[in-house]
């Protein structure tokens, strides 16, 4: 079994988790309401609704990949394994064009909220916003290069300062503006907007929605990717969900789309929320007016630039996953040591964002960009859940902390039903984006050249799995009786689900042996009520764990005064082929590097040991 050896750290908890979510996928609230309801109209709200909840079904897909498949990578790592290699690059190749687009846009509106903050209106109009964006994108870039940024800290902060924003433009909102008439004043299903508008307007609304693939890149930094990954997923997103309608029905409210068109999608299509902080100014005094200005104004400027540094990052794991599997230059699948990116990922992100910003100057393709998105965005996501699909086939015995509820023999019913709704969306992209017909088959083209030339370069195939440097292989012997001594906390759940994989990989058996340690002033057998039932709780649910994967667990208990002792003499009783045993951080905070524990059964045993060393913090307890 291929045993990964992460550079990445799993520092990340749920809380952590949760907090980048939100600031990921509600940060694109600031570009996207204004290219939505410029189309949608009226049915703004209800295009989001719609496309939110399908955006938390994929979402089931992804918990469950990333619960399984504990990479950095997203969707390409889920359709790499799943697939083959080759289908995995394209869809990561088609990602890398999505997180550019978000980067770009982020960067293009951060100073139109920052000058209407200011009243610096300048900078707010072309060609200052483009230069203004471009500069931030060499800013954050440089500094992305030298030191990795504290998001664990103050990550934190900025997502808290978005919900607080967004509340309380939906509260001022539904105070002050929101009104049922206005609303639906004008619109006329089929006629404003026409139907040709609805479909067009549904693609666009997957960019409302961005971040999913920069969380589900944090499956190698989690500590506990099973069950934090998929909480703060769905806690994120359906709060999210929430917010979007209620801000749209605001924004709809302050700009009726009366004449077939909405000033949020043409006068404040670059600065939405600064639209609907122009129509409460007439409801409020005017320092208030001037206060909220100002506030949104830079919150909204620094949330976006605080989406464009995440961006970068994300884009980063992605070509590192890629870059370690063959599927890129060797350079991307290098992480700088302290920065813990490949600089290569940094500058040349940073060099086409730049060149997408200039692009803009010139043609004004907001939509453009927007459609677009959408062809990478869609692609990713039905191949995702394909492949999660696909996974349920092939490798059933594939442990699954998060499975995908409402299986039909096996398969995941949501995942399906997501991946027929995701591909509609995308027949639709591509029949009325020119952006999404042209553009995105054009991208995918040049990515498959340069999947070419890597591939010949290292002399492998174009499907064959390249396995990464930093995978290693236990030594080839067949192991038939693998020992795994039992501890309480999460260490030894792992060193447990450890020993079960390998024994289903090699069809081994496990002997699962919790020793009891006897203190000096007992005798060997007196009773140990409490340390006896958790032995017996914890054996429970290493056989039970073997069960679910088709593995013999047998369980046994052990009194000795030695934990270490007793490892050892147990394996020779039982003739153990392999011993797995885990080792805390703490201990090489100290003079040593293993517990005494883990020295004295290396010292001693005769069969070979298996030690899984985590990195600092992680698992302290």
């Amino acid at each position: 079994m291929a045993r990964k050896l992460p550079q990445l750290q799993r520092v990340l908890d749920a809380p952590a988790l949760a907090s980048v979510a939100y600031g990921e996928i509600a940060s694109s609230l600031y570009f996207a309401l204004g290219i939505i309801a410029l189309h949608a109209l009226g049915f703004t709200p209800l295009v989001l609704g719609i496309v939110g909840m399908l955006f938390l079904i994929v979402a089931l897909s992804y918990a469950e990949g990333t619960a399984a498949i504990r990479e950095t990578g997203g969707a390409a790592t889920f359709v790499r394994v799943a697939f083959n290699d080759l289908a995995g690059f394209l869809t990561g190749w088609v990602l890398f064009l999505d997180y550019l687009i978000v980067i770009a846009l982020s960067a293009l509106f951060a100073p139109h909220y920052l000058g209407l903050a200011l009243g610096i209106n300048t900078i707010a109009h072309s060609p200052a916003d483009w230069i203004f964006g471009c500069g931030l994108i060499a800013l954050i870039a440089g500094g992305r290069l030298f030191r990795r940024p504290g998001m664990h800290t103050f990550g934190f902060v900025i997502p808290a300062l978005d919900l607080i924003t967004q509340l309380l433009l939906v509260g001022l909102g539904f105070a002050l503006l929101f009104s049922t008439h206005a609303l639906s004043r004008g619109i006329s299903l089929g006629t404003r907007p026409t139907w040709h508008e609805i479909a067009f307007a549904l693609p666009l609304a997957m960019l409302a929605y961005t971040g999913l693939e920069t969380v589900a890149n944090y499956a190698e930094e989690a500590r506990r990717p099973g069950r934090d990954l998929p909480r703060s997923l769905f806690s994120a997103i359906g709060v999210v969900v929430v917010i979007y309608v209620l801000i749209a029905c605001v924004g709809l409210s302050a700009f009726p789309s009366a004449t077939g068109s909405t000033a949020l999608g043409t006068d404040w299509l670059r600065a939405p929320l600064m639209g609907i902080v122009s129509a409460l100014g007439s409801h409020v005094p005017a320092w208030a007016d001037h206060t909220l200005r100002v506030y949104v104004g830079l919150t909204g400027a620094l949330i976006l630039a605080a989406a464009a540094t995440t961006s970068i990052s994300g884009l980063g794991r992605l070509a590192y996953s890629l870059g370690e599997h063959g599927q890129l230059p060797a350079a991307f699948g290098r992480l700088h040591r302290r920065t813990l990116v490949a600089p290569i990922s940094v500058v040349s992100g940073a060099g086409i964002v730049i060149a997408l910003l200039i692009g803009t100057s010139f043609t004004h393709a907001v939509p453009f960009l927007a459609s677009l998105f959408s062809f990478g965005v869609l692609l990713a996501f039905t191949a995702a859940q394909l492949a999660v699909v696909k996974l349920r086939v092939t490798q059933p015995q594939l442990r699954r902390p998060f499975r995908v509820p409402l299986a039909w023999r096996g398969l995941p019913i949501p995942s399906i039903f997501g991946a027929v709704c995701t591909g509609a969306i995308f027949v639709a992209a591509m029949l009325t984006h020119a952006g999404a017909r042209y553009g995105g088959p054009v991208w995918l083209v040049a990515g498959v050249g340069v999947y070419v030339m890597v591939r010949r370069s290292r002399g492998t195939g174009l499907l064959e799995h390249v396995t990464a440097a930093d995978e290693q292989r236990l030594p080839g012997a067949e192991f038939a009786r693998i020992l795994v001594p039992m501890k309480l906390g999460e260490i030894g759940e792992e060193m447990v689900a450890t020993a079960v994989r390998l024994a289903q990989e090699r069809g081994a058996t496990v002997e699962a042996l919790y020793v009891l340690k006897v203190p000096l002033d007992h005798s060997l057998d007196e009773p140990l009520y409490d340390l006896e039932e958790q032995a017996a709780a914890s054996l429970a649910e290493a056989h039970a764990l073997g069960a679910e994967h088709g593995v013999t667990v047998t369980g046994r208990t052990l009194r000795a005064r030695s934990i270490g002792e007793a490892i050892v003499q147990a394996a020779e009783e039982g003739n153990a082929d392999l011993i797995v045993l885990g080792s805390a951080p703490r201990w090489r905070r100290q003079s040593r590097f293993f517990s005494p524990t883990v020295d004295y059964v290396l010292r001693r045993a005769n069969a070979e040991v298996l030690i899984v060393a985590f990195p600092q913090g992680v698992l302290e307890g």
